[in-house]
Parts: C-alpha cells; sequence; structure tokens
C-alpha cells in the first residue's frame, strides 16, 4: 500500500509559515509528503528542507516523492522522532529554520496497513508502534499493565467513562487467554460498554485505541519534550505551525505556546523584576484555526484538526 496521508489544512498551514523562498524548513512529521510537497515547491536553490519521521516507512516514501519533484533546493529526509529535531539539525549543519510543521495526525497508511494494528475497523496483532524498532508495543500494554494502570491509560489518554470497566474486562479476559489482536480487544470493549451507551457517539472502541496508542508512542511526552526546542530553533520572524487531533494535544500546544510568550515569572510580591525573562514569541491565532466545511466533507478524519501557530520574537535562543 502506498504511504498516503491527505494533508489537513495545507493552505493555512502555508499561509501560517510564510514561506521564504531562500528559507530553511524543517516538517517534523512528514509522512507521505503531503505537506512536505508545497513546502518544497516554495524554495529555490537557496532553501533547505529537513522532513523527519519516526516510521521508517514514511521516510522511505517521503524521500521519493520528494526526489521525484525534481527540487531545485537541498532536501533532507531523516529518520527519527520530532521532539530530537536539535540534534537532527546539529546532524545536518542546520543552525536555525524559519519554519517547523509539525502534524499530529496518523497516517491513512497506518491505520490502513493491517498489520500494524492502528484500526478497530481492520483484524491485526496488537501492535501500534509508529516506530516499528520500539520494544513497547499495543499487546504488551493490554496483557501486561495492572488494572489499575491500563484503566488510567484509557480515562486520561482516551476520556473514556467506561475506563474502569473496560480495564476490568481486559484483565479478566487475559487471565484465560492472552489478548492477540485489534478484533479481541474490540469485542472486549463492546462487552464492557453497557449497549445504551453504545448506541449513540463514535465507535465504542475508537476512545480506548487512542489511549492504547498515545501510550505505546509516547506521543505527550514527546510532544510536550518538543515544543520548547523547535521554538528555540526558530530564526527570528520564523513560525512553528502544529496541527493537533485531539483535546490532550490542543491542550499541551496551547499551555506551551502561553510560556513562551510569557513576560516576567518573577512572584507577584518583589517590588522589581530579577528573572528579566522576555517572551520568545508571539501566538499568531488566538484561537485555533480549524478546518473548513468543504474540506472536512472531502476528507472527514480532518474534522478534529486544530492548527496554532507561534512566531518568534526574540533575536536570540531561550
Amino acid at each position: 500500500m502506498e504511504f498516503a496521508h491527505v494533508p489537513v489544512l495545507l493552505e493555512e498551514c502555508i499561509r501560517g509559515l510564510n514561506i521564504k523562498p531562500g528559507g530553511t524548513y524543517i516538517d517534523g512529521t512528514v509522512g507521505g509528503a503531503g505537506h512536505a510537497a508545497e513546502i518544497l515547491a516554495r524554495l529555490d536553490r537557496e532553501g533547505t528542507l529537513l522532513g523527519i519521521d519516526r516510521d521508517g516507512c514514511a521516510v522511505e516514501a517521503a524521500g521519493k516523492r520528494l526526489e521525484a519533484l525534481g527540487a531545485r533546493a537541498r532536501v533532507i529526509v531523516e529518520k527519527g522522532n520530532f521532539s530530537d529535531i536539535k540534534q537532527v539539525c546539529e546532524k545536518h549543519g542546520i543552525g536555525e529554520a524559519d519554519g517547523i510543521l509539525l502534524d499530529l495526525g496518523v497516517s491513512s497508511y497506518q491505520l490502513e496497513e493491517e498489520e500494524r494494528g492502528f484500526s478497530y475497523q481492520r483484524d491485526a496483532l496488537l501492535d501500534m508502534r509508529m516506530d516499528e524498532s520500539a520494544e513497547l508495543t499495543a499487546e504488551t500494554v493490554i496483557n501486561e499493565y495492572p488494572e489499575e494502570r491500563l484503566a488510567r491509560v484509557i480515562r486520561e489518554y482516551g476520556e473514556e467513562k467506561w475506563a474502569a470497566r473496560i480495564a476490568s474486562f481486559i484483565t479478566e479476559r487475559r487471565k484465560r487467554k492472552r489478548i492477540r489482536t485489534t478484533g479481541e480487544l474490540v469485542d472486549i470493549i463492546k462487552a464492557a460498554i453497557p449497549a445504551g451507551a453504545r448506541r449513540s457517539g463514535p465507535h465504542p472502541a475508537k476512545r480506548t485505541f487512542q489511549a492504547v496508542r498515545i501510550e505505546v508512542n509516547d506521543e505527550l511526552g514527546h510532544l510536550r519534550k518538543a515544543i520548547a526546542p523547535a521554538a528555540e530553533m526558530l530564526a527570528k520572524g520564523g513560525r512553528l505551525c502544529i496541527i493537533t487531533f485531539h483535546s490532550l494535544e490542543d491542550r499541551i500546544v496551547k499551555e506551551e505556546f502561553l510560556k513562551l510568550t510569557k513576560r516576567c515569572t518573577c512572584p507577584p510580591e518583589l517590588p522589581v523584576c530579577v528573572c528579566g525573562k522576555v517572551p520568545v514569541g508571539r501566538i499568531v491565532n488566538r484561537k485555533p484555526i480549524l478546518p473548513s466545511r468543504e474540506e472536512v466533507e472531502n476528507n472527514p478524519r480532518a474534522r478534529s484538526a486544530k492548527l496554532r501557530i507561534l512566531e518568534k520574537t526574540a533575536g536570540e535562543g531561550l
């Protein structure tokens, strides 16, 4: 299957990055290179595009697609995590960037490739690793986490009100037999959630699968680690654009952006500022940018997307 991820909020991201033809741009979640291709099309011989992805299949596919475009700009595609953006840039001699994009969505390839085990609509082995070389899998989480820890993961990362009941049903089932497939897990979740609660809303397994995927890939931890270093990497006037797909991600981006725009952090009782803190940047859009109705109709996976943009205003790093 071709590695594909229909780029969400594409025009809004391109406008938000405010691309300069000779600038340096980083797509920290390059995926199938949907956003990256549009960035590259706007660069000249002085420009540089660095694509990063933790998924080896994405790196291979993005490299081929960008190479096929015959771009004049310098193009680098590297396997890695966006939370290690500074180290990847140092490796390639990139000191600062004019724009950085992070699209936190799961690609169509990952959802639909059965062996990856991301989808509750396809029966497959429980995996859910974005980086297939990582050790932790969904099977380990489901079968080896203590019931209380499993319930906390499902409740906090899936915002699932039936978390305790789902975790209880999982632990009872695994006493008899190890749970190995997504189909088995879906059946357990359906049995755990009362019939009345399953009649409305999203698929009953959606929140639990989201929670397990986030846990397996430490998605929120990497996001927290990434934002300040990414902002530090920006040149003055550079933009950091982040697309989120659920409230947990969006909350982290909003909070981290606010920290970067905050002035003095001294206690209120001090008569004068002693911390000397100045804002690193400014928030370009006070409210998140949402997809248009037309985009949602053409790509239903865009419906929960939110774009927030930070512009670097400080002349130097953090």
